[in-house]
């Protein structure tokens, strides 16, 4: 009896790994939403195309939930004593997808020539490092001009994407064929676009990790509107639903349904906050008296509990909760639309017969439903108090352009956190990055030297006291001026089915390579 108890023991414990044991092939199904204005992420870290083309793309290195470095396309990584050099050793056997090694050359190619050039977020970053050095094939040696402590985490795919040298070296980097037909080192292949309907990646079957990735392909459904995308999920037609593809009251009850999972993780690296935005170069934007106004007028409680449903909560300052550097004592607006009245009275501007004071334009942000609600409700909740906000529709893409262009008044945008400020916040605000063509640059307008100088000061400080008591200053210091009207951070919710295994592992979830899902059959 006792044999066949142990029997019976070992067989159940051989089911249960087996049943995890990842198993091959199968398609994933997903939405791309919006669809992304192009797949070539050295170019474009719009959401839509972080989330599609993490999967063609690599870094150097991954983020785990904790947000501690993980090997990427470096295995390992030493930083010297002084916090100066940063040595980078290459995984061997890597290609790209054209089958050309990856060495590197292609490491110092991205980070002295291309990123520089054309990507804002990696040119802060850039600007602390001295030189970049190929020893060999696959080290790399990045010297800095200071000590500048959020390095290490400045290498997630979208924000150092590495570029294939060979297919760029010497080229016009924005007119480039391969950036209709990327090429990276991913887990995954760029296959087909159909414009409106789809994107399909295909399996890398040379890729570097060996018995990756798990699955035969994925597919990107462009779905146009939030019901039909529940109908999609709810009828098996698609197995992943990221946060902003349903409306969150969908978003409950498709949790509800059988063999459903939701998870909040993957965002600890991004912790986006949505934020009015407003062209300082512009009048009445450059009175601080006008952009209280707007944050007064605004209720940040309703939004966070109306329109997000929960999913989301009041935002006093550019730095989450979550973030050690972040200060809880700021002079956040509150909702008071007599108090919005009576700034906009002491600036002179006097409402006509039709109750309006004056006429700004709101550039729409189209990245879905939720977001249009909002900025509907703003565009109300101004009516109010005299604002008159002249509404310009576009898809994403324009947006994306017409925000980097600076041809804009006010619109809404969201400010991802990548890690630490000095990544991700910073590129927002200090005039080196007051540069035209990208909406994640400096596009406000903002020009502080003291701001500047205060930044400079708490991205290289290596003394973490220091450098919270200058990030607590800074907050302080823009929430006073109110150059931006911080509404909500949000908590995005990933809905999807319950064999989809290893969807969220990293810091980055669902932007991540992918190479570790699979699906339980």
């Amino acid at each position: 009896m006792k044999l066949l108890k142990l029997a019976a023991a070992l067989a159940l414990t051989a089911q249960i790994v087996a049943a995890e044991t990842p198993q091959t092939g199968g398609t994933l199904r997903l939405i791309a939403q919006p669809e992304p204005p192009m797949l070539m992420l050295g170019l474009n870290q719009q959401g839509p195309t972080q989330y599609v083309a993490g999967k063609i793309y690599e870094g150097l290195l991954r983020y785990g939930p904790d947000m501690s470095p993980m090997p990427g396309l470096a295995r390992e990584w030493d930083v010297s004593e002084d916090g100066l050099t940063y040595t980078f050793h290459l995984q061997e056997g890597v290609t790209w997808h054209d089958g050309t090694p990856f060495t590197a050359a292609d490491v110092v190619f991205s980070l002295t020539e291309f990123l520089p050039e054309v990507h804002p977020r990696a040119r802060g970053v850039l600007k602390h490092v001295e030189s970049v050095t190929a020893k060999g094939d696959l080290t790399v040696v990045a010297t800095l001009n200071a000590p500048f402590p959020a390095f290490l985490k400045s290498f997630e795919v979208s924000s150092a994407p590495m570029i294939p040298a060979h297919l760029y070296e010497g080229t016009d980097f924005r007119d480039n064929p391969a950036n209709a037909e990327p090429v990276g080192t991913g887990p995954f292949k760029f296959d087909e676009w159909q414009r409106g309907s789809y994107i399909r990646l295909a399996k890398n079957d040379a890729y570097w990790q060996e018995g990756k990735p798990y699955l035969d392909e994925l597919v990107f459904n462009v779905v146009p509107d939030a019901a039909s995308r529940a109908v999609a999920f709810e009828t098996g037609d698609v197995d992943v639903l990221r946060g902003g593809d349903v409306e969150y009251f969908d978003v409950r009850r498709l949790a509800d349904l059988p063999d459903v999972e939701t998870t909040n993780a993957g965002w600890e690296f991004l912790s986006p906050i949505i934020w009015v935005q407003f062209n300082l170069r512009n009048e009445p934007m450059n009175d601080p008296r006008f952009r209280r106004a707007v944050w007064h007028a605004i209720d940040r409680d309703f939004i966070a509990n109306a329109i997000w449903l929960g999913y989301a909560d009041p935002a006093d300052g550019p730095l989450p909760p979550s973030s050690p550097y972040y200060n809880p004592d700021l002079p956040a607006a509150d909702y008071d639309p007599d108090k919005a009245r009576a700034l906009l009275d002491e600036m002179g501007l006097t409402e006509d017969e039709n109750g309006v004071r004056t006429k700004v334009r709101y550039l729409s942000l189209p990245y879905s439903e939720t977001y249009i609600r909002m900025g509907e409700y703003v565009r109300q909740q101004l009516r109010e108090v005299g604002i008159e906000l002249e509404v310009v529709q576009t898809d994403v893409g324009g947006w994306a352009q017409t925000l980097g262009q600076w041809d804009y008044d006010l619109t809404m945008n969201l400010l991802y956190q990548y890690g630490d400020p000095a990544l991700g916040v910073e590129r927002a605000y200090v005039s080196s990055n007051l540069v035209k063509g990208s909406p994640s640059a400096n596009v406000s307008g903002l020009d502080n030297p003291e701001i500047d100088e205060m930044l400079a000061r708490a991205g290289s400080a290596t003394s973490e006291e220091e450098r919270k008591a200058l990030y607590q200053e800074f907050q302080h210091n823009v929430a006073e001026e109110a150059y931006f009207g911080y509404l909500v951070g949000v908590n995005f919710p990933t809905v999807y089915r319950s064999n989809v295994r290893n969807l969220v592992s990293t810091a980055i979830g669902l932007n991540d390579t992918m190479a570790d899902v699979w699906i339980a059959r």
